[in-house]
């Protein structure tokens, strides 16, 4: 199994929308994904409590069965239409990728 983890750190002002807000529809889009991708095994995002100056303030916890069905959601429609999105209001990115 894989597990994929990445985080943002979003733009005060983006696409006409607050930080929170442009939080709310990376997790709704990006939860929306298990339904139209079955490489997905389980995904989860969360929106940052803010109860820390330094956080970063949307993370994305998912798992695959394997590399290779990783590559399939990294390369499928849905999932470049949410990146795209999701480029336009982040202004950090950071990731990892592992076996467990």
């Amino acid at each position: 199994m894989i597990k994929h983890i990445v985080m943002w750190k979003l733009k005060d002002n983006a696409n006409a929308n607050e930080k929170l807000e442009n939080a709310k529809i990376i997790k709704t889009n990006l939860e929306a994904l298990k339904e139209v991708i079955p490489e997905i095994k389980y995904i989860e995002v969360g929106i940052d409590s803010k109860k820390f100056e330094n956080n970063y303030d949307v993370v994305l916890v998912s798992e695959f069965g394997n590399f290779e069905d990783l590559d399939v959601y990294q390369k499928h429609p849905s999932h470049l239409k949410v990146g795209k999105f999701v480029k336009s209001v982040a202004e950090l990115r950071t990731a990892v990728d592992y076996e467990f």
